[in-house]
């Protein structure tokens, strides 16, 4: 019985300090609009999403298409990258990348941002097997979800990722057999 999870990652926001209110931007409602279409063909049961707004915005079309609520899940937001904004954001990134303990001030390495995520994505997958779930979430958390299960999923495949994005990780279990992109845009 195989569990398809649509991870989501949110579309372009406007930038503001608030990382759980900041909205999207006029560029991502449109971009939102053609997530709800495609996901629209993936017979989707369930809809979850971290609790910022640019992903729920980015997820909310298709809950009301299927005539549900998004699901709020912790698990799912973004990585604290730092607890004060950073000079260089790639570098500061990339560094967290290099050594997976490693954490700028007040911000999560990347093994407890992945260990966050991986707890809220088994929690999914032992509550809606054999359902397709669309889980709203963010670039960095994403790809860690992915590098749990495949090591090639890292960095590099972060910086090449659109914004929105939509990969559909298909699980028989716990055991993920198969990845694909979804996102066309």
């Amino acid at each position: 019985m195989r569990t398809n999870l649509y991870v989501v990652r949110h579309a372009h926001s406007v930038y503001t300090p608030d990382e759980r209110n900041r909205p999207l931007s006029e560029r991502g409602c449109h971009d939102a609009k053609k997530v709800t279409e495609l996901l629209k063909q993936a017979n989707v049961d369930h809809v979850i999403s971290s609790p910022y707004r640019r992903a729920i915005q980015t997820v909310e079309g298709i809950a009301h298409y299927i005539g549900k609520e998004v699901e709020i899940e912790e698990g799912f937001k973004e990585r604290i990258l730092s607890e004060k904004p950073v000079e260089d954001f790639q570098y500061a990134v990339a560094r967290v990348w290099e050594d997976e303990h490693f954490s700028w001030e007040g911000g999560e390495s990347n093994a407890a941002a992945q260990k966050r995520g991986i707890k809220a994505t088994e929690q999914v997958l032992a509550r809606f097997p054999g359902k397709n779930v669309v889980i709203g979430t963010h670039g960095n958390l994403m790809v860690l979800l992915m590098n749990v299960f495949d090591k090639r999923y890292d960095y590099h495949f972060w910086q090449q990722l659109s914004m929105p994005d939509i990969y559909r990780l298909s699980f028989d279990g716990t055991d993920l057999r198969e990845v694909s992109r979804v996102w066309e845009g």
